[in-house]
């Protein structure tokens, strides 16, 4: 006669975790969810979170953006680490020092990418090919020249409405 797996909860009350007896008669536990994350993956996360935080704060407090003025096409998808990098660095590259805040944006935008270069570098054992340029901001890279303060303009609001995307979908990051 088998024995029939049990319930029981964990020690913390977290999680839920079944027994099996074990051929050393001795009972196994596994998780029915995901492990724990990784002190440094909750550490990394939590600062992530603080800058992008504290870059959405200073974009509200200092950026208006023109009656009228939306975005054409959709956001810059999340794609791991590497694409957030090319997105944010790409994004930064294109706002123009037109404001006194501006240079404090820009500063925090490489801050946040240099953070997660740095990680990503640090902790993905096979790092991915740089990604291409998704078309959102390839669009504006293209225009640059001719309409600098229209793609200035442009760029913080791709960069504000990615963070916000970053913010709710944290987990991204734990993709090389």
């Amino acid at each position: 006669m088998s024995q029939q797996p049990s319930t029981i909860r964990c020690p913390d009350g977290a999680q839920l975790w079944h027994t099996h007896r074990h051929p050393a008669k001795e009972y196994q536990c596994y998780s029915e969810f995901a492990a724990p994350l990784p002190a440094e993956v909750v550490k990394m996360r939590s600062k992530v979170k603080w800058m992008a935080e504290q870059l959405v704060v200073r974009l509200n407090k200092d950026f208006q953006v023109p009656t009228g003025l939306t975005l054409r096409q959709p956001s810059d998808d999340l794609d791991g680490l590497s694409s957030i990098v090319t997105v944010l660095e790409g994004y930064n590259s294109l706002i123009s020092d037109t404001n006194d805040w501006i240079p404090q944006v820009k500063s925090d935008i490489s801050s946040l990418t240099g953070y997660l270069d740095e990680w990503r570098q640090g902790h993905c054992s096979e790092l991915r090919p740089k990604p291409s340029v998704p078309g959102p901001l390839q669009e504006l890279q293209s225009q640059k020249l001719k309409y600098i303060h229209t793609v200035s303009i442009e760029a913080l609001m791709r960069v504000k409405e990615f963070l916000h995307m970053l913010l709710k979908n944290l987990d991204h990051l734990e993709t090389c």
